[in-house]
């Protein structure tokens, strides 16, 4: 079944206004670090109420397995501004709704994210581990281990293979569960098998906790586990790629990839992943939506992560991210990062759960930031060299007219000023997309590739104009 990748489509959709805090997909255990910010582009102001702060304000992705939330932290004094036109830079504050993480072993962490003007804030779905949906199950003595999921296996009753059943049972293998773990937390998430070079894709939350020193375990459903290195992380986009070590003769069948620009609102979606470290978790649902603009942090200070999200309503909770999104045909259309929650959701104070409310990263993007890893270890971001207000009462993002100390607001010589664009200005359309807030044309802004040429709509003294913009590029999160 066809599927739409959101970010990468670009239908004419105003983005929805900002629903409740939004709970991230996080590892099975607790502790997975939100999807950092590019910087690149300054971004000013802070999100509207109730909505994590861009750039400036950490927004939660989907966590792996569950780890602890808490109710996000009051929002800055004074809107932080993000660089636009290149990844934005760590939030200056938390969001302002709370945000459900899942923390990696040791203390939970919390995430926190929100919906920006017409921005969804959703939770990582980490559990335990970075990232990933899904935690840990914990034994009587408190330990936390890894339960490999059945699925298909020995003594199933054969199925169709165009069914649900099917599908999964051809799935299951290349799906694996990652166990990150560093000196002081560790956690459960995702991945799939990306190649038969041994690659894994992922979401960043769900590693981000072991990619310095720490270790990264991958199981598969048949039990095997194999050690694992990081081969590149991007914060922003919320994608990491993951190399088996020692993997020997291992047969490894990579998940057929599909277009998420083809999919439709009502197509049917099948998610897997190890939810609370529940592993080979198969379940079904639609596109409830597609381009729906999401920013995600954990809300410990880290740089957030934005996307043009595909929405389903299959369950997926914490330990989730980083896991396939299937369509009807088996095919990979998006990788599950966030949910939204509702607030008090969840077990205990620390974790959100599903309320059909799930984000994932277009694979068209994963899938293009995913080779630029491979090839050189760096996320390339795409920039209009502006900053942007990230709060404001105007609908649009604003570029901003205070920008950070020794920068200006729109980049000398940059994309945006060879447009004609000046502080001051309204940005009310990017491409064929309506754009709200800062955060939502953040999110649009990297569904497109440097060199790529956007016409842009902008107000300015309360007419109209429109411009085109040849987009340039920021190398690397620093």
């Amino acid at each position: 079944m066809s599927t739409e990748k959101e970010g990468q489509g670009r239908p004419q959709e105003r983005p929805v206004p900002a629903p409740p805090a939004v709970a991230p997909d996080e590892p099975a255990h607790p502790a997975a670090s939100a999807p950092p910010v590019p910087p690149g582009a300054p971004v000013a102001g802070a999100p509207a109420p109730g909505v994590p702060a861009p750039p400036t304000a950490p927004l939660p992705a989907l966590p792996g397995a569950p780890a602890s939330a808490g109710p996000a932290g009051p929002p800055p004094a004074d809107p932080p501004t993000g660089t636009f036109g290149g990844p934005v830079g760590p939030p200056a504050a938390p969001p302002d709704a709370p945000w459900a993480a899942f923390p990696t072993a040791g203390p939970p962490k919390k995430r926190r994210g929100g919906l920006i003007a017409a921005v969804l804030a959703a939770t990582l779905l980490a559990g335990g581990v970075g990232g990933g949906v899904g935690y840990l199950v914990a034994d009587r003595d408190g330990t936390v281990t890894s339960a490999t999921a059945s699925g298909a296996g020995e003594g199933t009753v054969a199925r169709a293979p165009e069914s649900v059943a099917g599908i999964a049972e051809a799935a299951l293998p290349s799906v694996v569960t990652i166990e990150a773990q560093s000196t002081t937390e560790g956690g459960t998430g995702t991945g799939f098998v990306y190649d038969e070079d041994g690659h894994i894709l992922t979401n960043n939350h769900v590693v981000a906790s072991a990619a310095d020193g720490g270790t990264l375990t991958v199981t598969f459903s048949d039990g095997a586990s194999y050690e694992a290195e990081v081969v590149g992380r991007a914060e922003g986009y919320d994608v990491a790629v993951l190399r088996l070590l020692d993997a020997g003769d291992r047969d490894l069948q990579p998940l057929p990839v599909g277009d998420s620009d083809a999919v439709a609102v009502g197509d049917a979606t099948i998610a897997i992943g190890a939810p609370f470290g529940l592993s080979g978790t198969v379940t079904t649902g639609i596109v409830s939506a597609k381009n729906r603009p999401v920013a995600s942090s954990d809300g410990q200070g880290g740089n957030a992560s934005y996307m043009s999200a595909l929405q389903t309503d299959a369950s997926i909770n914490p330990g989730n991210s980083g896991g396939p999104l299937l369509n009807g045909d088996g095919e990979v259309i998006g990788v599950n990062s966030a949910i939204q929650s509702t607030p008090g959701s969840g077990m205990g104070q620390s974790q959100a759960g599903s309320i059909g409310l799930g984000f994932a990263i277009p694979i068209n993007q994963a899938q293009r930031v995913a080779q630029d890893l491979i090839d050189s270890g760096q996320p390339v971001y795409a920039i209009i060299g502006a900053s942007v207000e990230m709060r404001g009462d105007t609908p649009g993002a604003r570029i901003s007219e205070n920008a950070p100390a020794g920068e200006e607001a729109v980049t000398p010589g940059g994309p945006a000023a060879g447009a004609g664009l000046r502080a001051g200005d309204v940005i009310t359309r990017f491409g064929d997309r309506v754009i709200d807030s800062g955060p939502t044309l953040i999110s649009e802004i990297w569904t497109y590739k440097p060199g790529d040429t956007v016409e842009v709509t902008y107000q300015r003294d309360g007419r109209e104009h429109t411009a085109e913009i040849v987009l340039d590029q920021r190398v690397g999160d620093a």
